[in-house]
């Protein structure tokens, strides 16, 4: 009886649910490859074999009780599917990965070619080859950023490029918990990342008949910039092709502080506009012809020009995840037209995801996906709310444009404020205004200007359209560099502990789908995550995993050991803390103070000794005798200092505080690269017990994408 009472029990609620049910199921699909990425090691046969009992567990109770079970069967059979899905996918991109410091000749296929944050010309090779290094050691794909004065032959899709650089694995996180770069380039295939200061060399010219989309994608990229020059030229070229490599970073970080820095990327609202725009003028086109328009279905004929206007922007832009995204959400809301249902709606949306999610799991863990995925289902909850608003029906229609407008940016705006404060630790504070400003002339002005320039360009006639686009993206440059040099435009954010999008993305599904009043329960995840964010409090002293720079935070800033080296590990640390101030301004705190070779500073009742270099290393056993905690970018020779070293190791790996009498060996403890390339980035926090430490490694845990001795 008991059972039969909570089946009915969760039945009633599952009969008020009746007709919502479907978007709940890309959650159950997306909670199971969220469980993959936080599992502490890879589940192996048994947790795959797991997961198909899973599956079959969830169906059968799914046909057994139907009006009961169903729904719950359903969502453990999906939670198991996303667990087995991302596990599969991490399978099959697996290549290998460096496993130590390279520097030699370097060769490969040029596979995409793009910008590094220094601005320096970065290119993406396969079919690659390191000297001597045989092939089953060799990463599939490495990435190499050219520093040299002249990059020597400039790149063309296909080419086989040679040059002789430095090359390293993929770095993990800069501090534990941190951004996990490491297992973003194993999705990507990549296991090589460095650098070359001498010029590329052309082996071999592209192949008649290879690389057509991407060769095709470049010269139209170099039309563009040069019908129209400077910046806008490659603005335009990144809005039509994806190319980015002719943008400089200030113009990027311009855009980034004025929060219109989508408008760069090829995602939904390109896709949207421009597959809208092919949608409209087709059907305007086939409703002159009475003829066509009183027999013919001219809206399914205009869904499917528009679906392949769409499918060949995708091809043409290179396929990467953020337009493959806009293309399956665009590609579902069209398929909704082609059947005669309605396009927009959550279903369409949640179909878009599970496609996503099935044949990319790990976009789920990107910013791109959940910023997307949260801007569209707020949009679309909100404007099928909007049809019941009566105040909606004493708008005039000239102004109902205006408020869907301003309702659209403001609600995207609202939507993704929380992922783009996590991932990128600021809050644009002008991004309302500046979207009000630019998303208008990017719709109506810039992207059909460049559809009519498309179709004009065989006939030479393009030169209109071309101006046109050109006075749009000028237009947003401007807005850009206005908004960005304005006073506090951005307000940095401090990263949020593990689990607090979490529980916001939990807390906005549930009011977004769950139907009646209950929904307001998904208020109290998203109260509770504000409120862990607002009493986080960051890592006391921070190690990088080479052992070149260390952080100590005191009275809410911290003080960098180094004012060079190691630039992009202090701006992850500083900007994580909230932090607006550069590497040199960071170093230049009265925190720490030259002590020989290093740098001394005192946290409470701990001493703690930076040395970076050779000759620091030399100078250590000196040191240890007045710090208790030592750092070293280069390993130690001394027998004592490497049971120092040995001994900071097991602790760590053992979770154990240290205490200020565990430094009996030596007269302190060491860390040093020997160390770290067991535990990568170190996080350290005082406790009364002593010094907490937290460990990259054990964030990542066991994954194919963590590499190196435990």
């Amino acid at each position: 009886m008991h059972l039969h009472a909570i089946l009915a029990a969760v039945n009633r609620v599952q009969q008020g649910q009746r007709g919502a049910l479907m978007p709940w199921s890309a959650v159950a699909l997306g909670c199971g490859v969220a469980l993959y990425f936080a599992l502490p090691r890879e589940p192996g046969l048994a947790g795959y074999g797991l997961c198909v009992c899973a599956v079959a567990v969830g169906l059968g109770a799914a046909l057994w009780r139907r009006e009961g079970l169903a729904p719950m069967g359903f969502a453990v059979a999906l939670v198991a599917c996303g667990v087995g899905a991302a596990g599969l996918r991490a399978h099959a991109v697996a290549g290998p990965v460096l496993a130590f410091r390279y520097y030699g000749p370097i060769e490969g296929r040029v596979v995409a070619i793009d910008r590094s944050a220094t601005d320096a010309l970065r290119v993406m090779l396969a079919d690659v080859r390191l000297g001597t290094m045989p092939p089953e050691e060799t990463p599939l794909r490495v990435r190499v950023s050219v520093h040299a004065a002249s990059p020597g032959t400039v790149p063309t899709p296909g080419a086989v490029v040679m040059t002789t650089g430095h090359l390293s694995a993929p770095s993990g996180p800069a501090e534990p918990g941190g951004f996990d770069f490491q297992r973003h380039a194993w999705f990507q295939s990549l296991g090589g990342v460095g650098y070359t200061r001498h010029l590329l060399v052309l082996l071999e010219p592209r192949k008649p008949g290879e690389a057509r989309l991407f060769h095709l994608r470049v010269r139209l990229s170099r039309a563009i910039q040069s019908r129209i020059p400077g910046q806008p030229g490659a603005f335009a070229a990144a809005v039509l092709t994806g190319d980015r490599s002719g943008l400089d970073q200030r113009a990027v970080e311009a855009m980034r502080d004025a929060n219109i820095a989508h408008l760069l990327a090829i995602s939904g609202l390109h896709m949207g506009l421009l597959t809208g725009f092919v949608f409209a003028v087709t059907r305007a086109v086939l409703a002159l012809v009475p003829a066509l328009a009183l027999r013919h279905p001219i809206r399914k004929w205009a869904a499917v020009v528009a679906l392949a206007a769409g499918a060949f922007y995708l091809a043409l832009s290179g396929g990467n995840v953020a337009t493959e995204r806009a293309f399956v959400q665009v590609a579902v809301m069209f398929a909704a037209v082609l059947l005669d249902r309605r396009a927009i709606t959550l279903r369409s949306v949640a179909i878009a995801a599970l496609i996503i999610l099935l044949h990319r799991p790990e976009t789920l863990v990107s910013p791109g996906f959940q910023m997307s995925f949260a801007a569209t289902a707020a949009l679309v909850g909100v404007f099928n709310a909007a049809r019941d608003w009566a105040w909606m029906d004493r708008v005039p229609r000239w102004g109902k444009g205006v408020v869907a407008l301003v309702l659209s940016s403001a609600v995207a705006g609202a939507a993704t404020a929380p992922f783009a404060a996590a991932h990128f630790n600021q809050i644009a504070i002008y991004g309302l205004a500046a979207n009000l400003l630019t998303v208008p002339v990017m719709g109506s002005l810039v992207i059909p200007a460049a559809v009519v320039a498309v179709l004009l360009a065989p006939l030479g006639l393009s030169g209109l359209a071309f101006a046109l686009m050109e006075r749009g993206l000028r237009w947003i440059l401007f807005v850009a560099e206005r908004v960005s040099h304005t006073p506090s435009a951005v307000h940095p954010i401090e990263a949020p502990p593990a689990g607090v999008l979490s529980l916001i993305a939990c807390g906005a599904l549930f009011v977004l789908l769950w139907r009646g009043r209950a929904r307001a329960l998904g208020g109290l995840p998203i109260l509770v995550a504000v409120v862990l964010w607002a009493q986080s409090d960051r890592p006391v002293i921070l190690i990088s995993d080479t052992g070149g720079l260390v952080g100590v935070r005191e009275t809410f800033e911290r003080g960098l050991s180094r004012t060079r080296g190691n630039g992009f590990v202090a701006r992850i640390w500083l900007e994580n803390d909230g932090d607006l101030a550069d590497q040199t301004t960071a170093a230049a705190r009265p925190i720490w103070g030259a002590d020989g070779a290093g740098h001394l500073t005192r946290i409470g009742n701990w001493s703690v000794w930076h040395g970076p270099g050779r000759r620091a290393a030399r100078e250590a056993a000196t040191a240890c005798g007045q710090a208790d905690l030592v750092v070293l970018s280069e390993p130690t020779d001394d027998p004592n200092l490497r049971r120092a070293a040995l001994a900071f190791a097991d602790l760590a790996a053992n979770d154990t505080p240290l205490r200020l009498n565990d430094a009996h060996l030596s007269g302190c403890l060491v860390v040093d690269p020997h160390v770290l390339r067991a535990t990568g980035a170190l996080a350290l926090n005082p406790t009364p017990q002593g010094m907490a430490v937290t460990t990259a490694r054990g964030w990542q845990g066991d994954r194919l994408w963590s590499s190196g001795p435990r």
